[in-house]
């Protein structure tokens, strides 16, 4: 009796403690961007190794008319991290706290940013509303800043990724102009005889509209049961990743199929996957679009692969808990109001 007393109370004390059951945070938007603000440039997970890069995300920065503040620990190493945890979030909880900075641009992303998790000062975050932008393994902060306050943050371009002109476009539109925005691929046929590159592939068809959670799926894969992550129900899932076989993409979308959340939320958006096609000696493997059939079709969800989100030149800017619709058919996303204040 006392043992079967002693489960009951174990399992209520997992339902109540689930991240399954929590409910997301009041959505919390930063202000938008401006010329003349502050960008706080952060190393919250691997080392600025170059500082020809750093020196190019600087004048990218300027270019966009943005001013250049350095966090302490900027040039800090341990390893493959860029100093030691403690030192990182810091880095990250000075600059929420600096009235000075208007935003914080990650310089890149590596490996490293989970372990800031617990360190970081969620209270001084919420009072301290800013955009924080990045990608890959910035998706950790994305998704806990966003669990742990409500503050609707950025799947965007890294300060070292490429400044292009498409990229420039949405993340201006999305964080300086403060629009709703409309998110489609580019339909550039070139010299062939149809489009080639960047095409949309409906996995299922239909349209869906919820708050647009997602990031790198092998960051986010490994956060789950952690109390760093939303609550997936009614979302449009996004998600991409790069240099990953196959079989892990199976054992990664698996693992989502197995925890519910393919079947709690909206819709699903695939991005991209570079460098992901079976490897020399893969003969027999399944590919992408073998996962997709077993796994995401079978939902009959709205849902399509290919967006222009990933680790890719060309990227769309997308924020984190914000309201959206997408069109599967169409391969599009439309925001239903603007991200930033």
């Amino acid at each position: 009796m006392q043992r079967r007393n002693f489960l009951h109370a174990l399992a209520a004390t997992a339902a109540v403690s689930s991240p399954a059951f929590s409910k997301n945070k009041p959505t919390i938007k930063p202000p938008r961007l401006k010329a003349g603000d502050t960008i706080g440039l952060v190393c919250p997970a691997a080392p600025a190794y170059s500082k020809q890069t750093v020196q190019v995300i600087v004048e990218s920065m300027q270019a966009l008319g943005f001013k250049v503040k350095f966090g302490k620990h900027v040039w800090d190493r341990y390893g493959y991290l860029a100093g030691k945890d403690a030192d990182r979030a810091a880095d990250l909880n000075e600059f929420f706290a600096d009235a000075s900075v208007q935003g914080i641009v990650c310089v890149h992303g590596g490996w490293g940013c989970a372990r800031l998790l617990p360190l970081l000062d969620y209270d001084t975050i919420r009072k301290n509303p800013k955009a924080i932008i990045g990608y890959s393994d910035i998706t950790a902060l994305l998704l806990g800043i966003y669990s742990q306050t409500g503050l609707i943050t950025f799947h965007g371009p890294e300060g070292a990724a490429s400044w292009n002109e498409f990229t420039v476009n949405y993340f201006r539109k999305v964080l300086m102009e403060g629009k709703a925005v409309f998110y489609e691929n580019p339909k550039i046929v070139g010299d062939n005889l149809t489009q080639v590159a960047d095409r949309v592939d409906t996995l299922g068809s239909g349209k869906a509209r919820g708050k647009l959670l997602g990031g790198n799926l092998t960051v986010l894969s490994h956060m789950l049961g952690s109390p760093y992550v939303p609550d997936w129900k009614g979302a449009l899932f996004f998600c991409e990743d790069v240099d990953e076989a196959p079989y892990r993409m199976d054992r990664m979308i698996t693992q989502l199929k197995l925890c519910g959340i393919l079947d709690e939320i909206n819709g699903f958006i695939f991005g991209k996957c570079t460098d992901c096609e079976p490897g020399n000696g893969s003969y027999g493997s399944l590919t992408l679009e073998d996962v997709w059939n077993d796994h995401v079709r079978p939902s009959e969800k709205p849902a399509y692969a290919g967006a222009m989100i990933g680790h890719i030149r060309q990227k769309f800017t997308v924020p984190v808990g914000l309201e959206a619709e997408m069109d599967a058919d169409a391969g599009t996303i439309r925001f239903l109001e603007s991200a930033v204040l």
